[in-house]
């Protein structure tokens, strides 16, 4: 199967194929899947919308989970993904202070997605009220992702001309941006929430 072919076949499957992937690895995904729209393989927007559906489809579950299973899942599997009762209980005096604003913040914050709506699900913070910072929060962090992934596609279209290799070389910058942005969302996490929070004896 050649470039061509493979390109065709992303066109006509693609979207098939990334949106199980989002709910993976909704961010790495959603970069490679927007640069494959400046090359024309898919529409933007549709990229946009699954980026946005997988990313609140992750938070209902988490959410889901607290609700249901409570602090029995935290203590039997929390430990394996960094959601410990000490943790949840810290996130819940936010939720009493800042409701969805909590739920935004997490959003675009690195390091606090699963304590935080699974800590949501425990506090049985409304529904609605959940799904409307959700959805806020994933339009502005998958429009972020969009936005890099479409403007390295962009540069990968402009230079193949000149550079051999110039899709491996977007890939690296779109990759390496995301690894900068992640490193500066940790480091405003720590900021709003405190370094206590991520001490291992906070666990």
């Amino acid at each position: 199967m050649n470039g061509q072919q493979i390109f065709q076949f992303l066109s006509d499957y693609g979207y098939w194929i990334i949106f199980p992937l989002m709910l993976l690895e909704g961010p790495v995904t959603t970069i490679i899947a927007a640069m494959l729209a400046s090359l024309g393989a898919f529409n933007v927007l549709v990229v946009l919308i699954l980026s946005i559906i997988g990313d609140v489809l992750g938070d209902v579950g988490l959410y889901g989970i607290g609700k249901k299973w409570g602090f029995g899942f935290v203590n039997k599997f929390g430990k394996y993904i960094g959601v410990t009762e000490k943790r949840i209980l810290k996130m819940e005096k936010y939720f009493t202070k800042h409701g969805g604003k909590t739920i935004f913040l997490a959003k675009s914050t690195t390091g606090l997605c699963f304590v935080t709506f699974v800590a949501a699900g425990i506090a049985k913070m409304n529904f609605r009220r959940f799904m409307k910072y959700s959805i806020l929060g994933g339009l502005v962090w998958s429009g972020f992702l969009v936005s890099i992934g479409y403007f390295y596609g962009y540069l990968w279209r402009e230079i193949k001309q000149y550079i051999e290799w110039a899709g491996w070389l977007a890939m690296g910058l779109a990759l390496l941006t995301f690894i900068l942005v992640n490193l500066v969302k940790s480091q405003k996490t720590k900021k709003v929430f405190g370094n206590k929070f991520f001490n291992n004896n906070s666990k």
